[in-house]
């Protein structure tokens, strides 16, 4: 049910070398001290098979993170993307650290002027590492088999975990208020390195976002029965100045093809104030992603919307 092998390589998280050298307890007794083992029925906790188990889910279904990519902003548009983070927390947390630093944070040149371009970032990496390892930490495990939702539409993130606000953080204190439905969970992501001290993580998102000036992150807790995160793509455009939404600049860019299927590159360049070499790259992007496809020539051709 557990791995030797991870327990070994868990221990020096957790315990000083200079305790572990005098430490003559067997691995089971070591796990005990570390509520990873319960003696009194010589069986793994909660902790212990969400840490070690070889299938952590087979014994709790919903210890695990669906991530599903949209085209565009809701459910009913094609999925780009999708993936699922499960195993036990030693492997499944590197992956998914992994994955979000290389796969959601994405950089583009921004025109300053003639001879300068900042860079402008779709979500600071750090901020939705951040709440997604708050999710894995806080989600209830028992009674519950619905995964962390991790949602990536065209203009927002959208992080959906089974357990509301626990203990005595209630809407009026939250954030300032900290309780832990998980605690033995808690300090294992503490030992591993994935949460750097308690209490801290919402504001640490919020100096992220204000950083990367995006819009704060929206926490939506009205439903008792889960925690909801949304935090808006700051890689947005301005759809017009008709009172229309902001929408990202894919879905401006395949709005204005929809609309006029011979329009040139010169012309959505200018209708969206995007430097043609950028707007050049997204538009590879499209088509990769089967968003869009241009028939025939680039002078004369037309384009084909998808969706």
């Amino acid at each position: 049910m557990s791995c030797p092998d991870k327990s070994t390589r868990y221990l020096p998280k957790a315990v000083s070398p200079a305790t572990l050298v005098k430490d003559k307890r067997t691995p089971i007794q070591q796990m005990a001290s570390l509520r990873l083992f319960d003696t009194r029925f010589d069986c793994p906790t909660y902790a212990g098979i969400l840490l070690l188990g070889h299938d952590p889910q087979y014994f709790i279904p919903g210890a695990y993170i669906q991530y599903v990519k949209f085209a565009g902003t809701n459910r009913a548009t094609k999925v780009l993307k999708e993936n699922r983070f499960k195993g036990n927390l030693i492997s499944m947390l590197k992956e998914l650290e992994y994955f979000i630093k290389y796969s959601i944070e994405s950089k583009r040149p921004e025109f300053v002027s003639v001879l300068r371009e900042e860079p402008r970032i779709n979500y600071p990496w750090e901020a939705i590492r951040e709440l997604a390892m708050n999710a894995v930490m806080h989600r209830a495990y028992n009674g519950n088999n619905s995964p962390i939702k991790f949602y990536e539409y065209s203009d927002r993130i959208e992080i959906d975990n089974p357990g509301n606000l626990y203990g005595k953080v209630n809407l009026e204190n939250f954030p300032n208020e900290t309780d832990y439905r998980n605690p033995n969970i808690a300090e294992i992501m503490l030992n591993l390195g994935y949460v750097n001290r308690f209490g801290s993580g919402v504001n640490t998102v919020s100096t992220l976002l204000e950083e990367n000036k995006s819009n704060p992150a929206e926490f939506l807790l009205g439903d008792y029965t889960t925690f909801k995160v949304i935090v808006q793509n700051a890689d947005v455009i301005e759809s017009g100045t008709d009172g229309t939404d902001k929408i990202s600049r894919e879905d401006a860019i395949v709005n204005l093809m929809r609309k006029n299927k011979r329009i040139s590159i010169k012309e959505i360049s200018a209708q969206l104030n995007i430097p043609r070499r950028t707007l050049f790259r997204i538009i590879d992007a499209l088509k990769t992603s089967n968003r869009i496809k241009r028939i025939g020539s680039e002078k004369s051709g037309t384009w084909e919307v998808f969706e």
